[in-house]
């Protein structure tokens, strides 16, 4: 039996579906000399960027250590998006930004820690092939039709890859809801509770 390859979205299909859908021909790799696969490729990266940003349950981390150097610094990596103190709506403690690479506390005016550790909720960008499928979907759309609106002449062409995202913007969401559990009752992580099922109710 002939084994089944099942292809998932790169950089270069993303690349190659946003070029389709504005009527050019696809690659065979991704050429930065070419002045329009470069334009194409920075319009797929900020796509990424910005839908990452918003802060989602796969790329979202609460309770990450971080520990200060020598010097007291707490270098900040450009893979994050957002960070904040572990329920820093509730204690007061920092007030924390990211300033020249390193952790900076505008409460105190300084970027050097004298604490051990400090535990942040941070937003994480991720490569593009590392993302849920949904997610490139959407981010490829999104990039497809910023792509048409500034290089083709074509409001019909736009309104379509609109709702091309609006759609993959949807799925995108019931992912969201389906893996983060979210509740309004907001609660915590490795906990336990049974909600009101009224078919308990009828059983009886």
């Amino acid at each position: 039996m002939a084994t089944t390859t099942i292809d998932i979205d790169t950089e270069l299909s993303a690349v190659n579906n946003i070029l389709g859908a504005i009527g050019q021909s696809p690659l065979t790799t991704l050429n930065f000399d070419n002045p329009e696969v470069s334009f194409i490729y920075n319009l797929l990266r900020d796509a990424n960027v910005d839908t990452q940003a918003e802060g989602w349950h796969f790329n979202t981390e609460k309770h990450v250590k971080y520990t200060p150097d020598t010097n007291g610094k707490i270098a900040i990596g450009n893979d994050i998006l957002s960070m904040d103190v572990h329920d820093n709506h509730i204690r007061r403690n920092y007030n924390l930004v990211r300033r020249n690479g390193f952790l900076y506390d505008k409460q105190d005016h300084t970027d050097v820690f004298t604490v051990d550790s400090i535990d942040l909720d941070v937003v994480r960008l991720y490569n593009f092939e590392d993302l849920p499928i949904v997610f490139r979907r959407f981010i490829t759309y999104r990039a497809a039709t910023a792509a048409a609106t500034q290089l083709v002449a074509n409001p019909n062409l736009v309104r379509l890859l609109g709702q091309q995202a609006a759609l993959a913007r949807a799925a995108l969401q019931e992912y969201e809801c389906n893996q983060g559990d979210h509740s309004m009752f907001g609660f915590p992580d490795d906990t336990a509770y049974q909600t009101y099922q009224p078919w308990r109710n009828l059983r009886r």
